[in-house]
């Protein structure tokens, strides 16, 4: 059996292609098309997407909303803390978090909001070097409402904010609304980052498509800082994948399974991971109206086949990551052959100076 050394998913970006804003318009960015059936690319604008979709195809979306997660506190002695909500604890005012600087704050240390909109007390520690956080507030607010109003979008860290300059309000404001896709559940505010391929769509948009008779279905993934985190490993399959928690409900399984009025078209790779994780284990639906829940473990890599997308959407990836490990595997299902293709579609991007990551432009894969 032959491994697959991690040097094979890594590439030379230069640092003015990583998109710092957004399009000016969500739907004006650039949209490179593969035909995997022609083995052709071709260069388009997103908001040409209709023409390659069709009646019966159905559009499958990750609708979690983004948290602003990065809270600004101070200790009591006068020195800077960040905070990073990530997950509620089973307790509803205390949270894990990552804490900056996190050696200076022990078990019992206590930060706070300068203008006493919320307390922070270190209740423990755990392993992986995360906080939980022990929250009180102004008259008993949630510290979700409290985020919702003041707190930072918790963007990628090739993504440079300045956190002192006299535009940071505007600037605070313009991510809130575009580090988040137009269909983004407020309920469902559980991802610190946003599925990225999402942010391209537009209200007219996703009109058009309904209208040209593409359905739409939806997931929930509770997208996590796992998916930042670069292969450090010699071997992929030395890697040690991030779990996620994701919902699928009893609408959207049905779409997973035969008949098929049309193709499955997978926006995101957060999407592609929990349609692959969830059909792994199941080969027909569940046989109730209730939402699936669970936690997706999958590391999709070359020779993964498919079984629950049949059309991919996704931005360009960093290099060593394991959704570049993803989109390699989509190009050429069941084979190896797509890594060096995935390299050549790349280097044409760089070459036409397509803008990666995040705020990026997008892949369309036929």
């Amino acid at each position: 059996m032959s491994f697959l050394t991690t040097d094979l998913f890594d590439y030379i970006l230069p640092a003015y292609l990583i998109a710092q804003k957004p399009a000016a318009r969500r739907d004006h960015s650039r949209l490179l098309v593969v035909d995997r059936t022609q083995k052709t690319i071709a260069h388009h604008t997103f908001a040409d997407l209709p023409k390659f979709l069709r009646k019966g195809d159905t559009l499958i979306r990750n609708n979690a909303a983004v948290l602003p997660a990065r809270l600004f506190a101070q200790r009591p002695t006068g020195g800077h803390v960040e905070c990073f909500l990530l997950s509620v604890s089973d307790t509803p005012d205390i949270w894990r978090c990552l804490i900056k600087p996190g050696k200076k704050l022990p078990v019992a240390a206590k930060f706070a909001h300068p203008n006493g909109l919320f307390e922070g007390e270190i209740v423990s520690k755990a392993e992986d070097g995360s906080a939980f956080v022990r929250f009180t507030t102004a008259d008993n607010e949630s510290i979700v409402s409290v985020a919702n109003r003041i707190g930072h979008v918790p963007l990628p860290p090739y993504i440079s904010r300045d956190q002192t300059g006299d535009n940071q309000a505007t600037q605070r404001a313009e991510d809130v609304e575009r580090y988040q896709t137009v269909y983004a559940d407020s309920g469902r505010q559980v991802a610190v980052a946003a599925p990225t391929a999402g942010l391209h769509f537009t209200p007219q948009l996703l009109t058009t498509l309904e209208d040209l008779g593409v359905k739409i279905a939806e997931i929930t993934l509770h997208v996590g800082l796992g998916t930042f985190k670069p292969i450090t490993t010699e071997r992929i399959d030395q890697h040690v994948i991030h779990r996620e928690l994701y919902e699928i409900s009893a609408a959207t399984q049905r779409t997973l399974f035969p008949p098929f009025p049309g193709r499955r078209i997978a926006v995101g790779t957060t999407t592609v991971r929990t349609l692959e994780d969830y059909l792994s284990a199941h080969h027909q639906p569940i046989e109730n109206e209730s939402a699936h829940l669970a936690e997706a473990s999958i590391f999709i890599h070359p020779p993964h086949q498919f079984r629950g997308v049949d059309v991919l959407i996704t931005n360009f990836h960093q290099p060593r990551s394991t959704l570049l490990c993803l989109v390699a595997a989509f190009l050429a299902p069941g084979s190896t052959n797509g890594i060096k293709w995935l390299k050549e579609i790349y280097a044409e991007a760089i070459a036409r100076e397509y803008r990666f990551f995040s705020y990026g432009d997008a892949m369309l894969i036929l």
